[in-house]
């Protein structure tokens, strides 16, 4: 029997619809209210959106943010890189930021604030054949979106914790995003580049290069948070349990992840964050979701600003980065409350 394309289609949105009612009745059974916690503030909080599916956790975080008080849920428009540059704007107020960025920001006196972090390993570096090694790209063509940007920033880290010289060492091409510095190493005009979700596994798929350093897997950078949850100053300090509870939201969207990955993965395809399946469940299933339980996000920002400081990109001193730039206390109590 042959099927119009209206009832297909029809049958279709009737299954997402289906999905997204079955993974709404998951996220309600996540739902713990804390005991005499008064109502957010405000009613409205702004996310930012980035291509990078390692951020499932803020999307699978929307009606957990619903239910936990906000009426509204704002999503900006797609950035190409990073969301610390929109949240000291003001144009976002919560978002999952990549810490080698956000570090400069602080550095530079801009209003963000770290508060929390989800995971790490989701930055992998791919190199042409006969380049096995970090040490092996003395010479040799580096293709990041932009210099300073996470890419470069994380590159250049790994560069100095080997002994080579950033700045002397390599040849940096920009090219304005990172899935553009895959396409350029893709057409063998770059020797390496440094991808997140979804680009290595796009590489793997095609056969294309192969993995110099998994930050998933290979120390030091294992050890240390890549993606961390930041705030706009302002709207943390005006509104201290609307961000405890967007931090909350998003906390408990990240062990869904890593309980739940395949329902995690369905509804971000039935939301439109990601095409494929297979890809949004790769990445999920590959990233250590539950890390914001047991590690210390302190021990990640000292760190980074130790790396970048000794490279020159910033003046403060990592303990000064702390003390102006992180704010643990809603991480804290939200770790009692789930009993982490």
């Amino acid at each position: 029997m042959n099927h119009s394309p209206d009832r297909a289609a029809s049958r279709r949105h009737f299954l997402r619809r289906a999905s997204m009612i079955t993974f709404t009745v998951l996220l309600a059974a996540h739902r713990r209210p804390a005991a005499a916690e008064p109502p957010p503030e405000v009613r409205k909080v702004r996310l930012t959106r980035s291509p990078s599916m390692c951020l499932a956790p803020s999307y699978v975080a929307e009606e957990l943010l619903k239910l936990g008080g906000f009426s509204e849920v704002e999503y900006t428009a797609e950035v190409s890189t990073s969301a610390a540059a929109i949240l000291p704007s003001g144009d976002a107020d919560i978002s999952m930021v990549p810490v080698q960025e956000t570090i400069p920001d602080i550095d530079a006196g801009h209003d963000i604030v770290l508060l929390a972090g989800v995971h790490s390993g989701c930055y992998e570096l791919f190199g042409t054949t006969g380049i096995r090694a970090v040490r092996d790209l003395k010479g040799k063509t580096v293709a990041v979106s932009a210099m300073r940007a996470t890419d470069h920033v994380f590159i250049a880290s790994m560069l100095a914790y080997v002994g080579m010289d950033p700045a002397k060492d390599v040849n940096w091409v920009t090219t304005g995003s990172i899935p553009e510095s895959a396409r350029f190493f893709a057409e063998g005009k770059a020797d390496a580049f440094l991808g997140f979700p979804p680009q290595p596994q796009q590489m793997r798929a095609r056969k294309i290069g192969h993995v110099i350093v998994d930050t998933g897997a290979d120390r030091p950078w294992s050890q240390y948070f890549c993606c961390m949850i930041a705030g706009n100053r302002e709207f943390v300090r005006r509104n201290p349990v609307a961000t405890k509870r967007a931090v909350r939201a998003i906390l408990k969207a990240s062990d869904i992840c890593a309980r739940e990955p395949a329902r995690a993965a369905r509804y971000l395809v039935d939301k439109g964050y990601e095409k494929q399946y297979d890809v949004a469940l790769e990445v999920i299933k590959s990233l250590p979701y539950d890390r914001w339980r047991q590690t210390e996000p302190e021990d990640t920002v000292r760190f980074h600003a130790l790396r970048l400081r000794e490279l020159g990109m910033i003046k403060s001193s990592p303990q000064k980065i702390i003390a102006q730039g992180t704010d643990w206390r809603f991480l804290n109590a939200i770790r009692k409350e789930l009993k982490a």
